[in-house]
């Protein structure tokens, strides 16, 4: 009874339109107060431990803010021009350039939105000056941005972590032979849908362009490796290189780039400065520019975005986790393992239930939410089908990734629509092609093992 008046408190709730965190904490509230034996200060105290009491969780502020810093200070329009000059003279380059991007931003980022964002308002508009139908732009753009959960840093890897007490190190390390292989195959469906459809290439800039290119794109480029090589070399923890990348790409937007600041385009070298006096005059700059950044009003804004945003998202988080907290305190999880145990299905017969049950909760819900919910039912029933903990969490992730794009609450359909300033309707019927792929992609995840545990095992 219990288990039947939470859902439906939920689900009615969202149904009305009420926002997914409120949502979530009224059907919490309510069968706490009216229908547990739980007591009101497990209200307070849940709330208190879900964003104080996850050491893991502490990451997704900065991870936000460095991916707020990158998206405002430029290093998404270099990285475009790299992966451009890299396979741009290719059959539909421009487009493989774009999930090329989508890539090396989701590995500074840890955020899908984000990543539509900040590639898609570049990309999109330029694939149609160049001749792409801009349905296949968009589609190309939105799915590829879904990588940016899937190639870590991922938040949501992070929520998934603290849900479950699984290493979000390991899981970070699952995710990148996954989210490298997506972006292969999306770069391959390009390829060979451009020689059918005739697209255009662009010629070849030459080695010397390609390592100015380089060269312009390499601090961000250094991001990925300061981020991934701390925390696949055990040199930090996924929290500790997360701070690390804050601060970095914070010195990177106002100081190296200076897109944002006090010392916004003003270059490192000015016109016949000699290299000796400019960078004298530069190092002179750096204490002033620190200082000043504070006071500045564009750095202030950058901040206070992250800060909106991560607000959100840990709201959305706290909520989910005294919803969790009502299953455990009910044992709702165990009930629903003990049934489906009962069941008799076999590991591959499991997959598909869950498969199904993400994919459908993926099209009403925010993906860290979902998590919260249904990782703390599935976990113990996978666990005792011998199914890896790590390989669990990337199957999840996956689903994750395809809810992005499924309506009503695709993420990613928004971001894409606001980019275009077409319909959604529109955005979907563009994506629905690309779709297709990644539930091909969740298949080969669900039932190959190896793919996410082969790195993790690796490296222990």
């Amino acid at each position: 009874m219990t288990i039947a008046i939470l859902f439906a408190l939920l689900f009615g709730a969202i149904l009305l339109g009420m926002p997914i965190a409120f949502a979530l904490g009224f059907s919490s509230v309510t069968t706490i107060l009216l229908f547990s034996n739980d007591s009101l200060g497990s209200i307070a105290i849940t709330l208190f431990e879900a964003v104080s009491g996850h050491y893991t969780l502490l990451a997704i502020p900065f991870f936000i803010l460095s991916s707020a810093f990158l998206s405002t200070g430029g290093v998404a329009r270099r990285l475009i021009n790299f992966a451009t000059d890299c396979v741009g003279h290719i059959k539909g380059g421009l487009a493989m350039a774009s999930v090329m991007a989508c890539m090396l931003f989701a590995a500074v980022s840890g955020s899908s939105p984000a990543t539509v964002a900040a590639i898609g308002s570049i990309t999109i508009a330029g694939m149609v000056r160049q001749g792409y139908p801009q349905s296949y732009a968009a589609g190309a753009i939105a799915n590829a941005g879904t990588l940016g959960i899937l190639i870590p840093p991922s938040i949501v890897m992070l929520v998934y972590s603290a849900a479950t007490e699984v290493s979000a190190a390991k899981m970070f390390m699952a995710g990148l032979v996954p989210g490298l292989m997506m972006g292969g195959i999306l770069m391959v469906a390009i390829y060979v849908s451009a020689r059918v459809m005739k697209l255009p290439a662009q010629p070849f800039p030459g080695v010397v362009a390609l390592l100015r290119s380089g060269g312009k794109a390499l601090a961000g480029l250094l991001l990925i490796i300061l981020v991934l090589g701390s925390i696949y070399g055990g040199v930090a923890s996924p929290t500790e290189a997360a701070a690390i990348a804050a601060l970095y790409a914070w010195l990177v937007a106002v100081i190296g780039y200076r897109d944002i600041g006090p010392l916004k385009n003003d270059p490192w070298k000015r016109p016949h400065e000699g290299l000796g006096a400019a960078m004298v005059r530069s190092l002179w700059q750096i204490p002033t520019a620190i200082a000043g950044s504070f006071a500045n009003r564009e750095v202030r804004g950058v901040v206070l975005d992250g800060a909106k945003v991560s607000m959100m998202l840990l709201f959305i988080i706290a909520n989910a986790m005294l919803f969790a907290h009502v299953l455990t305190t009910e044992r709702i999880p165990h009930t629903i393992a003990e049934t489906i145990v009962s069941w008799g299905l076999p590991a591959w017969g499991f997959l598909i239930v869950m498969n199904l049950l993400l994919l459908a909760a993926g099209n009403f819900m925010e993906p860290s939410a979902i998590l919260l919910i249904m990782a703390p039912i599935l976990f113990p029933i996978a666990t005792q089908l011998g199914i890896d903990p790590i390989h669990l969490g990337i199957i999840m992730v996956v689903n994750m990734e395809i809810g992005m794009l499924t309506p009503p609450v695709g993420l990613n359909l928004f971001v894409t629509a606001g980019i275009t300033g077409r319909s959604i309707g529109w955005v979907i019927k563009a994506c629905l092609p690309w779709l297709c792929l990644l539930l091909g992609f969740l298949m080969l995840i669900t039932y190959v093992p190896a793919i996410s545990l082969w790195l993790p095992n690796l490296l222990s």
